[in-house]
């Protein structure tokens, strides 16, 4: 009896430690985003514009790489939809996306931001977020859950304008730069199966390792995951022009 119940315990021991082990080998190779390529056309406003308006950023369905893995091309079949309006679909999707939240992101903030199909008024001073996606990569699911460490990545990129138009006056530059989310660099189970390995338990391994990446794919992973990641990072850019202007807390571009 007491023999079992050490056993059970030591087990369980073991398949914490393991677990936690997982974890922290997942968290390592966190999703994120990223600015890059930032050129700034002039000064950076000094008045704290009356509106923010953000733009649907351009796409076209044939920049989208659906995801390459069997069991998704076999949904798509079983659907009934060809690859071509799914493409078209998931265009649509991340473009409203990251309009939507970088708007929210901006609002959160105490700006005034407006999702815009128009022209902005003449008689206000504004900022105007523009842009155009170069990548909407949906990646591999299977081959990042198994592999992972960057295999089977998904990712979605964009090129932002942000221009400046002070009341009266015309639109003017202000800053352009490449925003993109992704899915990470998270070792898959394979990887982290090794850590039962030298435990000696693969199988309990394989069991954790299974259903954290499951977990942790459903949360990070995927087009629409890396869209707000990539909203995000606009919107922390657009509150770098502010503090950079003195109308806006260093408080925004945090995080």
């Amino acid at each position: 009896m007491f023999t079992s119940i050490k056993l059970v315990r030591k087990n369980t021991a073991r398949f914490a430690c393991i677990a936690m082990i997982s974890v922290s080998a997942l968290l390592t190779g966190c999703a994120g985003s990223s600015v890059t390529n930032t050129s700034a056309a002039v000064a950076q406003p000094t008045v704290r514009p009356d509106n923010i308006y953000v733009y649907t950023f351009d796409t076209h369905a044939d920049q989208v790489k659906l995801d390459g893995g069997m069991l998704q091309k076999l949904k798509t079949q079983m659907d009934g939809s060809s690859s071509a309006q799914k493409q078209s679909d998931d265009a649509a999707r991340v473009r409203e996306q990251v309009a939507n939240e970088i708007v929210h992101r901006l609002q959160s903030m105490g700006l005034r931001a407006i999702r815009s199909d128009i022209p902005a008024p003449a008689d206000q001073n504004v900022l105007m977020v523009q842009g155009s996606f170069d990548t909407i990569d949906a990646g591999n699911r299977r081959r990042r859950m198994l592999i992972g460490l960057g295999a089977g990545k998904s990712e979605v990129s964009s090129s932002v304008q942000i221009f400046y138009k002070p009341a009266g006056g015309a639109p003017r530059l202000v800053q352009s730069f490449t925003a993109s989310g992704d899915s990470g660099k998270a070792p898959g189970i394979v990887e982290t199966a090794g850590v039962g390995a030298a435990a000696g338990s693969i199988a309990t391994s394989a069991a954790v390792g299974g259903g954290l990446h499951a977990v942790s794919e459903t949360k990070r992973a995927g087009v629409s995951a890396d869209a707000s990641r990539l909203a995000d990072a606009v919107a922390k850019q657009i509150a770098q022009i502010g503090v950079s202007g003195g109308w806006l807390s260093s408080e925004h571009v945090k995080g």
